[in-house]
């Protein structure tokens, strides 16, 4: 009994320590060795075809018998993904959450996983064309599904065409998560699947050039939408950005980087009339002062702001935008990489006077900005509890002393690649910081002493 009550505790300890203490555990003795791989319960493995690999992976699982969470990377060439998966399928019946990613998995491989993993919530793959998507059916408990498409290799398929024989069409689906990576033209069967996603929460297309299927099949999904995220999809934005002006009154998140329609955003801003609570937007040259003004006009819930390398905004458009939010709602700023930021001087220190309430800042990736105009906004941003101001080499350790002055409450800072700041600031940061809990530094800046004070104040230091 006190051995086994024993076991349980170090197996609720193994399981609460961090993954890079792994190799100190498993070295003690085999007794820790086999408890520590009891307890884990997630796993993320890269690996490379060789004569031996499925046997010594199946012997490795065999001794992670409560893993609920599963990555596989698998390297070139691909010729065993099938076996992988059906060696995943029949070793980890507990699986909850499986990524099985790059090889492309056959129509056979998901169904066995089916139904050796019926409680699986989370499926991140690789399909070949041509699409058939049916396979989805089978397992009745997924919530969140991330499909990438490449082309047809010889492994089974589907019809590449929209199905007309649609005798599932009121068997609706669960998903609450959908990430498709790669959708083309003519990639119809995906019209399958936009027809059925009617609990959709969030939505994300990663380098599209169609949505595939139909719009009426598309517009299905978008209803009950709260969440979208438009990345390298240029080719799409346009149309998308429309359909859920007319056919989602409750979205609350827009994402849309490198690729958009400077059209298409200017009518979303202007007429959607759901509460935008989080816009972020990384357009080097679709991204305007008639966006941010048409932004500060009709979503005066805005929460979260955070714009990436947006070249032709100016300070005239971002003042607008920070004077509508001087309400006290925005919470979360980023201009990161925002050459405004440096090229108008007093800038940052009217968004500093207009958004008081701000709770996390991002200016990392600003090579030019200087102390004058950093510290000009925090003497007025003093409720800050997350700081990154990653890549500004210009900030020296004046800008360190202005942050203990000024945001008492901070939590989480990144000083990461910031030449100018040296080892001793760092040290007088982390002596003096009462709420801090995370930094993110270069290990060459952590003096001996700012480790100990680090580690007796509990502080979480990534290098």
């Amino acid at each position: 009994m006190e051995n086994s009550l024993y076991d349980e505790l170090l197996q609720e300890i193994f399981q609460k320590l961090p993954s890079s203490s792994s190799s100190s555990v498993s070295v003690v003795c085999k007794r820790w060795l086999h408890l520590y791989r009891s307890s884990r319960t997630s796993l993320s493995l890269r690996l490379a075809p060789h004569s031996s690999l499925l046997p010594s992976l199946s012997s490795f699982l065999s001794h992670h018998p409560f893993l609920s969470s599963l990555s596989l990377s698998l390297s070139p060439p691909f010729s065993l993904s099938h076996h992988l998966l059906s060696l995943v399928s029949s070793s980890c019946s507990n699986l909850l959450a499986l990524t099985f990613t790059p090889a492309p998995v056959s129509l056979s491989s998901l169904l066995s996983l089916s139904t050796s993993c019926p409680r699986l919530t989370s499926l991140c793959i690789t399909l070949p064309r041509p699409i058939f998507l049916r396979w989805v059916l089978s397992f009745p408990c997924l919530k969140e599904l991330s499909i990438s498409l490449c082309d047809d290799d010889g492994q089974e398929g589907g019809v590449s065409s929209e199905e007309t024989e649609d005798f599932d069409a009121e068997l609706g689906l669960d998903l609450e998560s959908l990430c498709l990576v790669g959708i083309r033209g003519d990639d119809w069967g995906v019209g399958w699947l936009w027809r059925r996603c009617i609990k959709l929460k969030k939505l994300r297309l990663q380098s599209c050039q169609g949505i595939g299927g139909s719009h009426s099949s598309f517009v299905k999904c978008l209803q009950g939408l709260d969440e979208i995220e438009l990345r390298t999809c240029r080719s799409v934005v346009y149309g998308v950005l429309l359909e859920l002006v007319e056919h989602c009154g409750s979205l609350s998140s827009l994402l849309v980087h490198d690729g958009g329609s400077r059209e298409g955003l200017l009518q979303f801003f202007t007429q959607h009339r759901s509460k935008i609570l989080k816009l972020d937007l990384r357009l080097p040259l679709d991204l305007s002062n008639d966006h941010l003004l048409a932004v500060a006009a009709n979503f005066h819930r805005l929460t979260s702001l955070r714009l990436q390398s947006c070249c032709l905004v100016t300070g005239e458009g971002l003042k607008a935008l920070a004077g509508a939010m001087s309400g006290g709602g925005l919470e979360e700023l980023a201009l990161v990489n925002c050459d405004v930021v440096e090229r108008e001087p007093g800038l940052l220190a009217t968004l500093g006077q207009h958004l008081r309430h701000l709770r996390k800042l991002d200016l990392s990736h600003n090579e030019m900005l200087l102390d004058k105009e950093f510290v000009s906004m925090l003497v007025s941003c003093i409720h800050l509890i997350e700081l990154r101001v990653r890549g500004c080499k210009g900030l020296t350790s004046v800008a360190v002393v202005s942050m203990l002055r000024s945001c008492k409450q901070l939590e989480s800072v990144d000083l990461m690649h910031c030449f100018g700041i040296d080892s001793e600031a760092v040290e007088l940061f982390v002596k003096n910081s009462s709420r801090l809990r995370r930094m993110e530094v270069e290990r060459s800046k952590l003096s001996d002493a700012a480790k100990m004070w680090a580690s007796s104040k509990f502080i979480e230091v990534v290098v």
